[in-house]
């Protein structure tokens, strides 16, 4: 007689074939309250288009095996030429390829493009967050080319199409294409300023090669790159080719890729120019300045990508508690259980409401929210990618033993969850960005307090966070040093004015009385009973 175990029960069947966008209403309510009228109903159907693959079994498996099948460097062919190719895994290529055909390369050329491919990346990432780094930097690098309208004419309409092709080519002979960046150095890490590349200019006007190395180049099989030199007038911004207009390869010597905690999908490298053929974008010795635009969006990426990995955390979480038996009753149910998952959906939506708003403000062009951002980006970028990592940890703890155990899913969000704190600058370089801001560009103050004014006197805690923050601003004594104390309680207060503004009561009350007025412990789960914590997990349910 054949050995048999007992019949399996009790095990929550896997959240797949659902709508990662319909199911979050923090993040639809944020689409329709940011596009204009007339496009909402468009960007629902892209959406939930999305949002139906991210949610299925396909997509789901493509996002294993691109995490299993990490990249493999070739230096050389078979018979020695050098090629510096980077292999991935079809998978890889199948997520990429679905990104850019939804657009999430393309926000700058059509209305509510920002809040449109926000929302979509914050979908798309929920499948796999490897593969968003080139997606991002795409993305990023059409503000820095359009420093140069001639680059920007011949480059911005690849960059932006809908149309992924793999494999090294010239750019003019693909219907669209991929950029990296590469500023840090062994030397210098954030302090780009330390770069030690040398770029020596040609005959050709803007034309120059480089010679030197960069620490950190992520998506090296890119087409292009912008990176920065100096040059004989100072630090300077470069785009670099893989392949030139012949069809010939630029020297773009890949040492090694690098071996990651996270994001094993993507492929992070150490590269070395010499002689390097290059055009300079923007003017000599103004590199920072040409490529900041860049760097902000990258940096609001990160808050989204954060965003979108809490989002996926507390979904798992809320869904393994929704049909998990434990002491005589489901896990959901449970008071203590329903206070975790309460307060887990809080940060998740705090990040996605505060995502949007952002990508909004880029939507708008307008001075105030130019200034807004200036402030509120850094400030994001600091809190909400600090967040992650704890929120996920603890939806990862909802599923117990079973979450710890790679099938879940959930070791992977958390072994990627530091990530966007590292990338684009980490906390220190935020709190200090913010600083800069503070002391240099007064009205960037002035923008934000108006931000946070518009929710005064909707809550008491909130108008007394905004008073604390006020007398925290006036005081400049030793101000570096309690620098992420200050950023952190600016996040917090525009968080909370935007869910004060925006979101139902039970969710504002709840945010404004844990993170605003201190009725909190230090661990998620440690929200005042006497709130209404089952609206507020019901609300951040999703549904398959």
């Amino acid at each position: 007689m054949a050995a048999t175990t007992h019949t399996v029960t009790n095990q929550a069947p896997p959240l797949v074939g659902y709508d990662v966008f319909l199911s979050d209403r923090a993040l639809t309510e944020g689409v329709e309250r940011h596009l204009a009228p007339g496009l909402v109903e468009e960007a629902r159907d892209e959406l939930s288009t999305l949002g139906r693959t991210a949610g299925s079994a396909q997509a789901q498996e493509w996002g294993v095996l691109a995490n299993e099948n990490p990249p493999k460097l070739r230096t050389h062919d078979r018979y020695g030429n050098r090629i510096d190719e980077v292999d991935f895994h079809p998978s890889w290529h199948r997520l990429l390829g679905h990104a850019v055909g939804a657009g999430l390369t393309d926000a700058w050329g059509r209305p509510g493009g920002h809040v449109r491919r926000a929302a979509g990346f914050l979908v798309w990432t929920q499948a796999e967050a490897g593969h968003g780094c080139p997606l991002s930097m795409t993305h990023a690098a059409v503000p820095a080319l359009r420093t140069d309208p001639a680059l920007a004419a011949e480059w911005e309409p690849r960059l932006t199409s809908h149309v992924y092709e793999e494999g090294l080519r010239p750019a003019g002979d693909k219907a669209g294409v991929l950029f990296g960046m590469g500023m840090t150095e062994k030397q210098g890490g954030s302090d780009v300023r330390a770069n030690t590349t040398q770029a020596r200019p040609l005959g050709d006007a803007g034309e120059y090669l480089l010679t030197g190395h960069k620490w950190f180049c992520s998506a090296p099989m890119c087409d292009g790159f912008l990176v920065l030199a100096q040059a004989p007038g100072g630090l300077t911004c470069f785009l670099v080719p893989r392949v030139l207009d012949d069809g010939t390869r630029n020297t773009f010597r890949i040492q090694r890729l690098k071996d990651k905690l996270g994001n094993r999908s993507n492929a992070s490298s150490e590269v070395e120019f010499d002689e390097t053929w290059a055009r300079r974008v923007g003017d000599e010795g103004r590199g920072v300045r040409t490529i900041i635009e860049m760097v902000a969006a990258t940096r609001l990426d990160c808050v989204v990508g954060s965003a979108a990995l809490m989002r996926q955390g507390v979904a798992q979480a809320i869904h393994h508690a929704a049909y998990r038996s434990a002491f005589g009753g489901v896990l959901i149910e449970k008071p203590l259980m329903k206070n975790v998952l309460a307060d887990l959906a809080l940060e998740s939506e705090a990040a996605t409401t505060l995502a949007l708003r952002l990508a909004a403000a880029n939507d708008s062009g307008s001075e105030q929210d130019q200034a807004l951002l200036r402030l509120a980006v850094p400030a994001a970028k600091y809190w909400v990618t600090k967040r992650c990592t704890p929120m996920v940890a603890e939806a990862l703890e909802c599923l117990g033993g079973n979450g710890y155990v790679e099938e879940s899913g959930l070791p992977r969000l958390l072994r990627e969850s530091p990530l966007n704190s590292i990338w684009e600058g980490s906390g220190n370089v935020q709190a200090l960005d913010v600083l800069r801001a503070l002391q240099r560009e007064p009205h960037a103050l002035d923008a934000f307090l108006q931000e946070v004014g518009r929710a005064r006197g909707a809550d008491h805690r909130l108008d007394a966070a905004i008073k604390d923050l006020l007398t925290e601003l006036a005081d400049l004594d030793g101000i570096e040093a309690r620098a992420r104390r200050l950023v952190e309680r600016m996040a917090l207060v525009l968080q909370g004015a935007l869910l004060v503004r925006w979101a139902p009561s039970e969710v504002a009350d709840a945010f404004c009385a844990s993170r605003l007025g201190g009725d909190w412990g230090t661990a998620f789960g440690t929200l005042p009973h006497t709130l209404d914590l089952g609206s507020v997990v019901e609300r951040a349910r999703a549904q398959a």
